[in-house]
């Protein structure tokens, strides 16, 4: 999967239950995890042993987790939680009916790529260590573009601030071309004009 080496291959069922059980799941979580999530398989384990790619600093091991899905759409909370309570760092594979996406969590962040057909995803692993091939990573599933003098972290940040940015646009837009007072459809345009140089300074 995802083109990777074979060494690198697993068949490691993650038992939703066992999940579960462990972590004492509120039944809130448990219900939103369970109907989104039909199961979950360890499929690949990266480190030096599989790889002959040197540990990093921070990252000596990495696992890819395909995510069957009942539906195509998965809350970020399921995999925020995921993330927490399984103390890895995790690719996950989200699946359904033959369809794919590639999703990271980074910082209490996911970082996601388009749906594509599953077998057309593939990574590269990218770097001279462990650490280095998972920024690469989270860089090539987010399709991110950091900025000169930027950590990943601190250009996430930036786009997850410009993201709210451009929704807040489009809601105010949609508000502006419905109000019929002239007055308030002016003060929406001059709320959007603001949030649009705020962005062009933030850049």
């Amino acid at each position: 999967m995802l083109g990777l080496p074979k060494a690198t291959e697993l068949s490691r069922p993650l038992p939703k239950k066992a999940i579960f059980d462990r972590f004492k799941l509120n039944p809130a979580d448990r219900q939103r995890f369970d109907a989104e999530i039909r199961r979950l398989a360890i499929v690949h384990e990266l480190s030096p042993v599989t790889t002959n790619i040197a540990a990093g600093e921070s990252v000596s091991v990495f696992y890819v987790v395909l995510v069957s899905l009942r539906d195509k759409e998965c809350d970020k909370k399921n995999l925020l939680l995921l993330a927490k309570l399984i103390d890895q760092n995790m690719l996950f594979v989200l699946e359904y009916e033959g369809m794919a996406r590639l999703a990271v969590c980074r910082t209490s962040k996911v970082v996601q790529s388009d749906w594509k057909p599953l077998d057309e995803c593939d990574i590269r692993l990218a770097g001279l260590n462990l650490e280095a091939v998972w920024e690469n990573l989270i860089v090539q599933i987010g399709g991110v573009e950091i900025a000169e003098g930027k950590t990943l972290d601190e250009q996430l940040a930036v786009d997850e601030e410009r993201e709210k940015l451009l929704k807040k646009i489009d809601r105010l837009e949609k508000q502006a071309r419905s109000e019929k007072q002239p007055r308030r459809k002016w003060e929406l345009v001059g709320e959007i004009k603001d949030i649009k140089q705020k962005m062009v300074e933030s850049k």
